[in-house]
């Protein structure tokens, strides 16, 4: 009798701890992803990467990214022309446009050694050049409409002060 009650709580106490386990998980894990695979890019190594003409010569650098709130990219934002940032126009370039290249094509801007053994590490290749880019339309990121004040008073945040109540009528 012993013996089958010590089994018995053993099994119990196997069939709890399975159960507290999957507990700790979330519900949907579906939603989570593990880890990057040879053909997923991250933008913190992405931006910045080199954008190579149809000659494979350097025509522009990577300098943002365009996508919605249900994450679809939409296009990279491209930086062409100018020395140093100053001048550099911004082009968006639709995702189809792009055709990944190893990191040992063409020349490089940077000047870095890069790793031909990092398949994550790559050039982005269009079928444009350089000039043709400059004629491109200037990408421009969204401003919002300024405000306007009706009473052409500053907006401090704050309500119309109150006015000195007035005096009664006479005679009352």
């Amino acid at each position: 009798m012993f013996k089958t009650l010590m089994i018995s709580a053993a099994v119990s106490a196997l069939m709890v701890s399975g159960a507290l386990a999957q507990a700790d998980k979330p519900a949907d894990s579906a939603k989570f992803i593990a880890s990057q695979s040879t053909d997923q890019w991250v933008f913190s190594k992405f931006k910045g990467t080199d954008v190579l003409g149809p000659d494979n010569a350097h025509i522009g650098n990577v300098n943002d990214m365009l996508f919605d709130k249900q994450g679809k990219i939409f296009g990279l934002i491209v930086g062409v022309g100018g020395f140093l940032g100053i001048g550099e126009k911004n082009v968006a370039i639709d995702m189809s446009a792009f055709q990944p290249v190893p990191a040992s094509t063409g020349s490089s801007s940077s000047g870095t050694a890069t790793r031909s053994d990092d398949p994550t590490m790559v050039k982005l290749k269009v079928s444009w050049t350089k000039d043709q880019l400059k004629n491109a339309p200037d990408f421009q990121y969204y401003k919002p409409p300024s405000r306007t004040s009706g009473g052409g008073a500053p907006t401090t945040g704050m309500g119309p002060r109150p006015t000195a109540p007035t005096a009664p009528p006479a005679g009352r």
